[in-house]
């Protein structure tokens, strides 16, 4: 396991972005520095929801894939992008939802998931919990069973468990 403080020194808070009022958490610093990306990677490849096997993991547009690739290649499993609307070229199921600052909508290829398949969703940060209980949903609609959230990044103020009940979510630092 890594040392969460030792990963937050490599998080760089931009105050106001993408607009006023938030602060956004900048993890470039950390995918720059191989050791501590590698040490990432590591440690999210073992937390709670990684630890009864996974046949996919899931990566959420566009940080999440950053982070979701590596951790799928880690635990021998295959990847599964979910994609904003209309970026992904076959049939999809698609979820709208609110987050900190607008609303969005993503998608998932209705044929990525087979029923039962057990998948881990890896994302860079939980704020609010729209995106993850978009991506639960598409999950669950396309039949996989989700075996827990991993994100690097949990900002408790904003209450993102809150919005997803029930689903199992481990995250390297909270803030």
């Amino acid at each position: 396991m890594t040392d969460a403080a030792d990963l937050r020194k490599h998080v760089r808070d931009i105050p106001d972005w993408p607009t006023p009022g938030v602060m956004f958490r900048d993890i470039t610093p950390m995918l720059s520095d191989a050791e501590a990306f590698a040490r990432c990677i590591a440690a999210l490849a073992t937390l709670g929801g990684a630890a009864g096997g996974v046949d996919l993991v899931v990566g959420i547009e566009a940080r999440g894939f950053i982070l979701a690739a590596p951790v799928a290649h880690q635990l021998g499993a295959g990847f599964i992008p979910v994609r904003k609307h209309g970026k992904l070229p076959h049939e999809t199921f698609s979820e709208s939802y609110s987050l900190e600052y607008g609303e969005a909508v993503v998608e998932i290829h209705t044929d990525a998931v087979q029923p039962g398949q057990k998948v881990l969703v890896v994302d860079d940060v939980l704020a609010t919990g729209g995106t993850v209980a978009a991506t639960a949903d598409l999950v669950r609609r396309a039949g996989g069973d989700i075996v827990g959230v991993n994100v690097l990044i949990e900002l408790s103020a904003l209450n993102g468990r809150d919005r997803n009940p029930g689903l199992p979510i481990d995250s390297l630092l909270v803030m």
